[in-house]
């Protein structure tokens, strides 16, 4: 066994660093030594999941020991780890929806959302066998975890910059790229500039779209925006509950007819219909932030043609995508290194979650010495 400290949530709201105990590696398990974990508004979710995890899902760190059926990966390798853990073999992996697997996705039907089917006998805290999160448990000093969760990357990407990538950058950027597939030359929206909505930008931006409109009502957020990639920004209203003003400010910039793309990065549920307020007659409107609440929409916003779509993970196939987004960043093309607004080490959680709930930063990350 491993002595591991790690942020242990309890299921009732609370969390605390504890230390854990992780077994070596059998079968297709990688031990990895976690460098970077990013923290995201779904880890503060997890506190109330009604048990307890070791908590985390965005991460980078190197391989520190292998199972004997490893096949493609060996000690010293530095990795991403992905929470979106591929079969390859079910029927979803097949049709290349490798984000919704069938037998190991932590969000499908099926499947707990704490991800309990990886290496649960492998990890035990106070003499019992807990979860990680999402298969993950990436606040923590060493995890286990399924080969199939490590995507491979080059030793001079910053820990801190990697680990953001498995969450919150596949979200927006693949939202753009391989869910809706924005088109050269188009019009994109985007609701809410956090972490998500920086890098549907960024995604855009890449794509190829002429104008990409900003949406937030904090107007430092809007500052980042351009940074990343915007062309205009709309800084709205607080009392626009429902944005149907800023609606008519995208119309107008829009020849009066609306943009070709719109995509919503809040997860508020209310503005869950926005982006249909703000596409064209046959646009496509993208609810990225994974709203899971029942909300009430006009169906008239959908007149005429307009298509509606909710992908999960950015459509994350990750041994392609993640990749892809690290060439892209060493080639200058897409920021990393910039999201990564503040670092903090694991005992400074509570500061970590504070900032992340105020929209201080872009991206948290915290770093393991």
């Amino acid at each position: 066994m491993k002595i591991s400290k790690a942020a242990v949530a309890k299921g009732d709201g609370s969390y605390s660093i504890e230390e854990i105990q992780i077994a070596s590696p059998i079968g297709d398990e990688i031990r990895v030594k976690m460098k970077a974990a990013g923290i995201c508004h779904t880890d503060w979710d997890s506190l109330n999941w009604g048990k307890p995890i070791v908590m985390g899902h965005e991460g980078s760190g190197i391989v520190e020991a292998i199972g004997p059926e490893v096949k493609d990966l060996k000690v010293g390798d530095a990795v991403i780890l992905n929470w979106a853990i591929p079969c390859y073999s079910c029927f979803q992996c097949q049709e290349g929806n490798q984000h919704i697997c069938e037998k190991n996705s932590a969000v499908t039907a099926g499947n707990s959302v704490s991800g309990g089917h990886a290496c649960l006998e492998s990890t035990m805290y106070n003499s019992l066998p807990i979860e990680h999160a999402f298969g993950l448990g990436t606040m923590s000093e060493y995890t286990l975890v399924r080969e199939a969760a490590c995507v491979k990357i080059a030793h001079d990407v910053p820990f801190p910059s990697a680990a953001i990538v498995s969450c919150g950058v596949m979200t927006g950027f693949g939202s753009v790229t391989n869910a809706a597939k924005v088109k050269a030359g188009s019009s994109v929206v985007v609701i809410g500039t956090g972490g998500v909505g920086l890098n549907v930008i960024q995604g855009a931006k890449i794509s190829g779209a002429a104008k990409i409109i900003a949406i937030d009502i904090n107007a430092e957020r809007l500052k980042l925006a351009v940074q990343f990639g915007a062309t205009h920004t709309i800084l709205a209203s607080k009392e626009d509950t429902l944005l149907s003003q800023a609606a008519e400010q995208v119309k107008t910039m829009c020849n009066g007819r609306g943009a070709d793309y719109a995509f919503e990065c809040t997860a508020i549920p209310r503005l869950g219909a926005a982006p249909l307020a703000m596409v064209r007659n046959a646009g496509t409107a993208v609810q990225v932030s994974g709203i899971e609440e029942e909300i009430t929409i006009d169906m008239s916003l959908f007149e005429w043609d307009k298509i509606y779509i909710n992908p999960l993970y950015g459509k994350a196939r990750p041994q392609i995508d993640f990749p892809q987004i690290i060439e892209l960043y060493q080639s200058g093309k897409l920021m990393l290194d910039e999201m990564v607004t503040r670092t903090y080490p694991l005992e400074k959680l509570p500061e970590a979650f504070a900032d992340m709930l105020a929209g201080k930063n872009a991206k948290g990350v915290i770093v393991f010495e």
